[in-house]
């Protein structure tokens, strides 16, 4: 962790070296979005183009929707590919394939936004406030299909700036600084913390860990987390997992590790697979910490079950709603919903389903009344799911699942799949 603390020292050097030089040096710091951006793009020194960068970046973080939508499209229209460039150079290295004609013609083939950006991330925090004008973006471009292509632009950049082998794992427990703990509270997605009480029940007893992702550009804002509950058997409740009051036990003798809640912290990086890599990365180094654990799962909520069976089985539905104890015909659906497709790209009806078995996992048990809590109740009537993770087959799973669409269910679930049929 030291040489991490150093790295974001020196960056952070780097930028306070910037900030002391006069702005004044460097020519005119427009107050037009237009022109600071022309500076921005037409500068060739690279302190220079840091100082116009940095202006025009403040410039862009304060715009009202309106105006930075304006901006945006502006940006599509007068910085795109020149496609009469384009089918030049294309021509010239068609002609003869030597690196300078590649090289000309792989630069007009991408759109000059595209290097505004570029520059923008070499700013002071520049990645940071370029994931948060992303997310300012997503928004806009629901209503704007006209700004999507800096959106898909600017996510191809961010695949290469949070590749995983620059990602850093830290466990965050009791002692995490405080305003990291204020994050993982209001990132938390799956599994509401009420409480400094109800966080602390996850982080502070030894069979309750919590892993998160950062990035060394921006070490306090974490990308994704993971919370795991240490057990003796895989559970079928989440009330069990996550209660503050409970009988704590001993981590080390647990041969279960339950993956319960897994949260992205970023919107402005979606579109970013980070959960796959998070949970096997995790797995393994549990198992090398904790050789007794030999069951890796999660408690997995079903998100678009009740949504699906008021659409596919409206009777079943309202039956459900009115409280009949239809449990029986639950379960049935349940399994139909989770392993038979609707798609057409044929992958798994369920969101989180579709994340789990992508990654190789199996479906291993289906739950009733596993979250009673309201938002429970109205995803999936209270179901959850466990998807184990062997991590001997894991891998030869995900290519089987990804070739075939085929879901990898475990005998239980093959002996329900029978009964009901």
């Amino acid at each position: 962790m030291n040489f991490f603390q150093n790295m974001i020292s020196s960056i952070v050097k780097r930028t306070l070296r910037l900030d002391t030089l006069g702005l004044k040096d460097f020519g005119v710091l427009h107050k037009d979005l237009n022109k600071a951006t022309e500076s921005v793009m037409s500068t060739t020194g690279e302190v220079s183009s840091l100082v116009y960068s940095e202006h025009l970046l403040d410039m862009i973080e304060n715009q009202n929707d309106d105006d930075l939508l304006e901006f945006l499209r502006n940006l599509v229209i007068n910085y795109d590919v020149d496609t009469d460039i384009l089918i030049k150079d294309t021509k010239s290295y068609a002609g003869e394939k030597n690196q300078k004609n590649y090289k000309k013609m792989t630069q007009s083939s991408e759109p000059r936004w595209l290097e505004l950006f570029k520059r923008l991330n070499a700013t002071s925090d520049g990645t940071s406030r370029l994931v948060k004008l992303r997310e300012r973006m997503g928004v806009l471009r629901k209503d704007n299909l006209e700004i999507e292509a800096l959106d898909a632009g600017l996510l191809d950049l961010f695949k290469y700036w949070f590749n995983p082998s620059f990602l850093v794992l830290e466990k965050i427990d009791w002692s995490t600084p405080a305003n990291v703990l204020e994050k993982i509270i209001a990132y938390e997605a799956v599994h509401e913390i009420n409480s400094w009480d109800d966080l602390r029940a996850r982080l502070a007893p030894n069979d309750r860990q919590c892993f998160a992702f950062f990035h060394p550009l921006i070490p306090e804002e974490p990308l994704i987390f993971v919370e795991v509950a240490l057990c003796n058997s895989i559970p079928s409740s989440i009330q069990e997992v996550i209660k503050i009051e409970r009988d704590e036990i001993n981590a080390e003798e647990a041969n279960t590790a339950v993956f319960y809640s897994i949260s992205n912290c970023q919107n402005g990086l979606s579109g970013i697979s980070f959960g796959n890599f998070l949970i096997k990365k995790v797995a393994h180094k549990l198992k090398m910490e904790m050789p007794k654990l030999d069951v890796f799962v999660t408690l997995s909520p079903i998100p678009g079950f009740m949504s699906w069976l008021e659409n596919k089985a409206p009777m079943s539905y309202e039956r459900c709603i009115d409280g009949i104890d239809i449990e029986e015909d639950l379960m049935k659906k349940a399994i139909t919903y989770l392993t038979e497709s609707d798609r057409e790209d044929k992958k798994p009806n369920d969101a989180v389903a579709r994340f789990h078995l992508g990654n190789g996992a199996i479906l291993q048990q289906i739950n009733l009344n596993a979250d009673l809590s309201k938002k429970g109740k109205d995803q999936s009537n209270g179901l959850m799911a466990n998807y184990l993770y062997d991590l001997d087959v894991v891998e030869k799973n995900h290519e089987l699942f990804f070739k075939t669409k085929i879901v990898q269910i475990s005998d239980e679930i093959k002996s329900l799949k029978k009964k009901y049929s």
